[in-house]
């Protein structure tokens, strides 16, 4: 019998970006998973299980698997056969980072697959030229908060450990928003107001994170760049923006392109009023969703021998 080598499990959390003003560079993990089961074999098969990934490509057009070849492409190297099951806790187009999570949880199994070739800063690269922007594919990879940037010289992040007594209270409503959608809001110039506001909030923000300086939070998740803009297409979010810090929140910003709304809250302090302020928000606007309270994911993408 062919040894075609040993099974292994890809796992890689969801994400949320921007925080605020941190657009396109900033973002943290949250404990929410895909999941990716390899065997390599004498055949590929992509296999999608499970409620949330119903209806989604089961061959070799999954994004999954085209994230594995993209590790093959920038290795030079001819993906070996195996068959892939991929299961998911990320809602879809939800701001929670389900198609980072995907591409990375893909560009990590594509590199094993090949006998790694390729060393995190290159899969980080990878990842974030194919979604255009490092944010959540970063912290996807790397677990915790980082703050990172892509340009014509490559990718670079630093990796922030999550402030003591920082948690996060996530708002996750019952429809779906594309980010091609809430990018289409957004205007195509600023201000030298907007800029300076943008640029001076995003570096206070990440400097309050860095320092535990949760006082801060609050007057640094400010953001015009994206959010005002984005408002529309998310019933309730204003609302969220300008008064959740009155319930119990540090902060709170739209997560990613939304639907979903983020909240920071402090660990030590019990969540109850929070919970209702949001639930009141949604029940005011139609809505229906969840409300989780989540630590911050430190770890980041894990691989593990079956």
């Amino acid at each position: 019998m062919a040894d075609f080598g040993q099974p292994f499990e890809v796992r890689s959390p969801a994400s949320s970006a921007n925080l605020g003003p941190g657009f396109d560079s900033l973002g943290l993990s949250v404990p929410l998973y895909t999941t990716l089961r390899v065997t390599p074999q004498a055949r590929t098969e992509v296999v999608p299980l499970g409620a949330e990934l119903e209806g989604t490509p089961a061959d070799e057009s999954n994004y999954v698997y085209r994230a594995m070849l993209l590790s093959a492409r920038r290795a030079g190297l001819t993906l070996p056969p195996a068959r892939v099951e991929i299961e998911t806790e990320v809602p879809l187009a939800r701001g929670l980072g389900s198609s980072a999570a995907a591409l990375v949880a893909g560009i990590v199994a594509g590199n094993i697959l090949l006998g790694k070739p390729l060393g995190d800063e290159t899969l980080l690269d990878v990842a974030a030229r194919e979604e255009g922007h490092p944010d959540n594919v970063a912290p996807a990879l790397y677990g915790g908060i980082v703050v990172a940037t892509l340009d014509k010289l490559g990718t670079h992040h630093v990796r922030l450990e999550p402030p003591d007594h920082l948690g996060v209270t996530v708002l996750i409503p019952d429809f779906e928003l594309s980010t091609s959608k809430a990018r289409a809001v957004l205007p195509t110039e600023y201000s030298r107001a907007d800029a300076v506001h943008a640029l001076s909030h995003s570096a206070l923000l990440a400097a309050a994170l860095a320092t535990g300086r949760l006082d801060l939070l609050q007057h640094a998740m400010q953001d015009y760049i994206h959010q005002i803009w984005r408002a529309p297409l998310v019933p309730g979010l204003s609302d969220i923006l300008e008064e959740a810090h009155k319930h119990g929140a540090l902060g709170a910003a739209l997560s990613g392109a939304g639907p979903t709304v983020l909240c920071f809250h402090d660990t030590r302090h019990d969540t109850a009023r929070l919970h209702s302020f949001l639930g009141s928000v949604m029940k005011r606007n139609g809505l229906e969703g969840r409300i989780l309270d989540l630590p911050i994911d430190t770890q980041g993408t894990l691989v593990r021998a079956l």
